[in-house]
């Protein structure tokens, strides 16, 4: 009876077994994933490439801007580069000079060169008008018997001066008492530092806008790829400047908190 049975589904299992066999699906299915991997798909397969190569280009790019280097020589008819630059560095070289002379935390009679007195006959260095010494660490004298009618310019210019001085009259000699070395006297020199870097900063970009005023009225005898050039070189070298201020700044901040 079982072999009777298999008799009679031999022909219907064969005709499924047959339709299997040549069913294209389980093949088609092959075929169609198959390119998703390889180069055979022209529209999928650039559209990944391109995604790809962007997101590397981005992160190889990053934090990385072009940089430019003119000729100043080929554009001396626009504007002098290097007078650009030297007005640049001249912003640079007098920060260094004021942190000197005042944020210096070591007392010396040098200490008040640099402060400018206003009199009616014009403006003079302090140590032109009067003889300055130290009496002990915390103590400047200002002699002004060589000129006692500038006593009261001289006063009010140290009162005035970003050290904070608060000097005293004796008859043709002014004291000074100089404030003591402490921790909060350290970190008032650290914020006039901070302050002084800043002044610096807005002195450089004032050199930068001034500059760049000058390249732009070039415009009409000029391409504008040369105009964009200059302006991005322009602002390249106000960028380096800042760094070399941001360092000073460092610089003297460490020295000055410890």
């Amino acid at each position: 009876m079982a072999l009777s049975l298999v008799c009679l589904l031999r022909p219907v299992l064969g005709h499924a077994l047959v339709r299997q066999l040549s069913c294209p699906r389980v093949l088609t299915t092959a075929r169609v994933t198959t390119p998703l991997l390889t180069h055979q798909n022209p529209q999928l397969t650039p559209t990944f490439a391109r995604f790809y190569a962007t997101k590397k280009a981005k992160a190889k790019g990053k934090g990385q801007a072009a940089k430019v280097n003119i000729n100043s020589a080929l554009v001396e008819d626009i504007i002098d580069l290097d007078e650009v630059k030297g007005d640049m560095t001249a912003v640079l070289n007098t920060l260094k000079d004021d942190f000197t002379r005042s944020l210096s935390i070591r007392t010396s009679p040098g200490a008040l060169d640099h402060i400018v007195v206003t009199t009616p006959d014009g403006k003079f260095p302090l140590n032109q008008l009067g003889q300055v010494s130290m009496k002990s660490p915390q103590l400047i004298v200002v002699n002004m018997t060589s000129s006692p009618e500038a006593t009261v310019a001289v006063t009010r210019a140290l009162r005035e001066s970003s050290m904070k001085l608060n000097p005293e009259v004796d008859g043709a000699i002014i004291k000074v008492p100089l404030p003591k070395v402490t921790r909060e006297h350290r970190e008032n020199l650290g914020k006039l530092a901070k302050q002084l870097s800043n002044k610096a900063k807005d002195s450089l970009r004032r050199v930068r806008s001034n500059a760049v005023t000058q390249v732009k009225k070039a415009k009409e005898e000029h391409s504008e790829d040369t105009i964009r050039l200059l302006e991005k070189q322009l602002q390249q070298m106000a960028d380096n400047m800042a760094i070399d201020i941001d360092k000073q700044l460092a610089s003297k901040t460490k020295e000055l908190l410890g």
